[in-house]
Formats: C-alpha cells, structure tokens, sequence
C-alpha cells in the first residue's frame, strides 16, 4: 500500500518528537512503572515508524512482539518485586561499569561502524523490485528471512546479545532487591 507524501509530512514530525519524549522519559523519569510506560511508548513510535516505510510484517511483529509480550512481560516483573524501595546511596563505580560501558561503546560503534557500510542503495532497488511483488505475501517474509540471515545478520545478533545483557541484568536487579527483603 502506498502513502502520499503529504501523510509523511503530516506524521514524521509527531512521531519524531513522541519518539524522542519517550526515550528521555525512559532514562530519565525515576518510577520504573512509568519508565516502562514510556518505553511502550517508543515501541509503538517505531511501529509507526515501520508503516510509514511500508514495511507492514515488520510493524505488526514489532506490535505483538515488543509491545505485547516484553514490555508488557516487564511491567508485570515490575509490578511483582515486592520492595520497591532503592537504596539511599548509590556504589561508586565498579569494575562491573567499567566493562559493561566498554562493551555497550564497543556494540554502539561496531552498530555504526556496519550502518555506515550498508549500501543503502541496493537496498532501495531491492525495495521498489519488491513493491511489484507486494501481493504475495509469502515472498516477502521469505526474502524478510533472507536479509536477516544474510545482509543484517551481525546487527541482528548484536540486538538479541543486547537484549540478552538487558534480560541478564534484570534478573539480577530482582535477585538484589529480593536479597535485601530476605535481610
């Protein structure tokens, strides 16, 4: 389905700021609940984000994925913690923080490193020899398949270790607190 030029104007720049409003809410409000919220947030942003650029399957696997099941997964996790209550004084940097922000620098510039030697052009091409065959349905997720397990695989896998380290670290931030209440 194609969309006129003027919905991108009308939507690009809504969808930016929410975008962005989001993100600072996620790092920066305190309460995890709402934190959480705003992250939810973000996630239907990037949907959004995935119909303007039509890429349907994509934006409805984001939908159920991320915002049905994970954030949703996370509030609940949340929600369940027994002692809200955080510390009043907060550790001095470990040896922990300084390798988890090697590695997170690392992930972010080899990130940057393979967006910036994309050609992105092949990809354009690939899209508008795509849109001819947009009926059928089972192509499109079958080349969906191809690209990530070919051209997109090391960011691809860059994502799932990120969310491997986040799942990782919420465990054990439960583990922590549930210590503390056993105390």
């Amino acid at each position: 389905m194609n969309r006129s030029e003027s919905i991108y104007d009308i939507l690009l720049a809504p969808l930016m700021l929410s975008l962005i409003l989001g993100g600072i809410g996620v790092v920066l409000i305190s309460n995890i609940i709402y934190s959480a919220l705003s992250l939810g947030l973000v996630l239907i942003c990037i949907s959004f984000f995935y119909i303007l650029l039509n890429a349907d399957f994509v934006a409805v696997a984001q939908i159920l994925i991320y915002i049905g099941a994970v954030n949703i997964l996370i509030l609940f996790a949340v929600m369940l913690i027994s002692n809200p209550k955080y510390p009043n004084y907060a550790p001095s940097w470990t040896v922990g923080d300084s390798i988890t922000s090697i590695v997170c620098t690392s992930l972010f510039c080899s990130l940057i490193t393979i967006i910036i030697n994309i050609s992105w052009f092949e990809i354009s091409q690939t899209q508008k020899s795509d849109q001819m065959l947009e009926r059928d349905l089972t192509n499109n997720i079958q080349r969906i398949g191809a690209h990530l397990s070919t051209d997109f695989f090391l960011p691809f896998e860059l994502i799932s270790i990120i969310l491997l380290a986040a799942l990782i670290g919420a465990i054990t931030i439960a583990r922590r607190e549930e210590e503390t209440v056993l105390k």
